[in-house]
């Protein structure tokens, strides 16, 4: 009984810390496919994150590709570049990069089958190119350039292209052809930034700048000179693959989906990192071990028979917080709609009511967790560009201000580029967000799997039967050995109920192996066979 008591106390006392020193528990749960990897970040176990990769998806942010220039628009002072996606990619001017004559002669240097030069700082630099400039001076039709992936293609737009080529890491960024170096604004501490300043100063090379990120802040010098000097290596690879590139083509890759997504969210309080695939589990722990030898312990390979994202319960909250009504507390709930031009959302109170509590206050309450709800929504669906809020409507302006700051500090974890408005004197509020990948669209509602959206069903009595037909024809004319059959819930319980259940009947029947797997992410009336060696038999 005491040693129950005794860790009560303690269970309540890690909880009320992590309240009063609000930490943050996160966990990577990432569910590998044949055709896709999907990544969710929790945080608290609340989904906060869902990235999509398709299998041999190409053209993601951080590419460099040797192009060739298609057309260039002197009226948009751009031009259209040809990456080998299936439309051309739009560079600007004003993203040309004011070293872009020195880029363009590394390039020369770098396609030369002659060349015998390996390293950036023996090329000389040229005069920056005049920033009020035209295209038309500098690029020509047919002509080859070094551009790199600044926004993924979305909806009917090609990928939008930067020539101020960057290799981001985990504690910097390297600038290849500039001399500066910036440090993190989030970083706080003068001293720190100082000490950072001077110590990358003393170890960069000629010819690269560097942007310290904030996970620098308290790293070693060794430790800084090892990332850097991986970073100039990779760069300086283009020198040999260049040699034999023919535009398009792909001259330095970015990290895989799930590592740079380490690489940009990784902390030390991490609490787990969880994969269903044992070569992505490897490339992980390869990934962690080397930024921080002490955490791989962290990375663990899911075995479990029930999928990963129904076993943590990602599916279901997957499933809750996209579509156009997301209910958030008590009742209120938001609408999210999408146009062309922006994104609309509006709060609403729904049956919320508190006896004894004003509207004023009320509408502030409401307002104030829709405003944590929105900036979660904001980076679990990646919505970008301009996004318009209709908070309910605030008399006072304390509380309006309150609302503006609730928003600024629930986005703060917001690793994307965004500006806030505060709320005018109709409670609405305007958002910018940068918008580099398209945006994360799930479509909660389901087909009726009985009538297949008809209004007409078969009979439900016949249902065990049109099973039981299809599980003969895959033993007795597929000739398989084993039988797998994923079903809802509700089908599991029934096929497996009894001692004498009609999975065992099936199983005498036949005599062969059975086995009922429960999927909650199934359509109710949805089934799916799998051979003896996993794998889908498509009827």
């Amino acid at each position: 009984m005491c040693f129950r008591f005794n860790l009560f106390i303690c269970l309540c006392i890690f909880k009320l810390s992590k309240i009063l020193f609000n930490i943050v528990s996160s966990d990577l749960i990432i569910n590998v496919s044949p055709s896709e990897v999907v990544i969710a970040l929790q945080e608290n176990k609340r989904l906060v994150e869902l990235t999509r990769e398709k299998s041999g998806a190409k053209f993601a942010v951080g590419d460099i590709y040797l192009g060739r220039v298609k057309k260039i628009m002197p009226s948009l002072n751009a031009a259209f570049i040809d990456v080998g996606y299936e439309k051309d990619a739009f560079l600007h001017y004003l993203d040309m990069g004011p070293q872009f004559s020195t880029l363009s002669k590394f390039m020369k240097f770098a396609l030369s089958k002659k060349n015998k030069i390996s390293s950036l700082s023996k090329i000389q630099s040229l005069p920056d190119i005049d920033k009020d400039g035209k295209i038309v001076d500098i690029l020509k039709t047919g002509q080859s350039i070094l551009v790199q992936i600044a926004k993924e293609p979305i909806s009917t737009k090609g990928p939008r292209l930067t020539s101020e080529l960057s290799i981001a890491g985990r504690h910097m960024v390297l600038m290849p052809f500039s001399e500066k170096v910036s440090i993190s604004q989030k970083i706080n501490s003068v001293e720190e930034k100082n000490r950072l300043k001077k110590l990358i100063q003393s170890i960069r090379p000629r010819k690269y700048g560097v942007i310290v990120r904030t996970a620098a802040e308290g790293k070693r010098v060794a430790e800084l000179d090892q990332e850097l000097k991986r970073l100039v290596a990779k760069f300086e690879s283009m020198f040999t693959t260049l040699k034999n590139a023919h535009a398009p083509s792909l001259v330095v890759g970015e990290l895989g989906r799930t590592t740079s997504i380490l690489r940009d969210i990784y902390h030390p309080d991490f609490n787990s990192i969880i994969v269903n695939d044992p070569a992505v589990f490897d490339e992980i722990t390869e990934y962690i071990g080397s930024i921080a030898p002490e955490k791989k312990k962290i990375a663990k390979l899911y075995k479990g028979g029930q999928p990963i994202f129904d076993y943590f319960g990602i599916e279901k909250q997957i499933k809750a917080s996209f579509g156009k009504t997301v209910s958030f507390k008590n009742g209120a709930y938001l609408i999210i709609e999408h146009t062309e031009a922006f994104h609309v959302i509006d709060v609403n109170s729904g049956n919320r009511s508190k006896a004894g509590i004003d509207q004023e206050t009320n509408a502030l309450e409401v307002n104030l967790a829709a405003a944590e709800e929105i900036a979660r929504q904001l980076r679990l669906r990646d919505m970008g560009g301009i996004i318009v809020i209709d908070f309910i409507d605030m008399h006072v302006i304390e509380n309006r201000h309150k609302v503006y700051e609730r928003m600024r500090e629930s986005m703060a974890a917001d690793r994307t580029k965004h500006n806030i408005l505060p709320l005018s004197k109709f409670c609405l509020m305007q958002i910018t967000r940068q918008r580099v990948r398209p945006e994360e669209h799930i479509d909660t509602t389901e087909v009726c799997p009985v009538c297949k959206g008809t209004g007409k069903v078969t009979p439900s009595v016949l249902f065990s039967d049109e099973l039981e037909n299809k599980v003969a024809y895959i033993f007795k004319e597929l000739n398989k050995k084993k039988l797998t059959i994923k079903v809802h819930p509700y089908l599991a319980a029934y096929l497996t109920k009894g001692i004498w259940s009609i999975k065992r009947q099936w199983a005498f029947k036949f005599l062969k192996r059975i086995d009922i797997e429960s999927v909650g992410s199934h359509n109710f009336m949805e089934y799916h066979f799998l051979d003896e060696n996993l794998e889908e038999i498509i009827l």
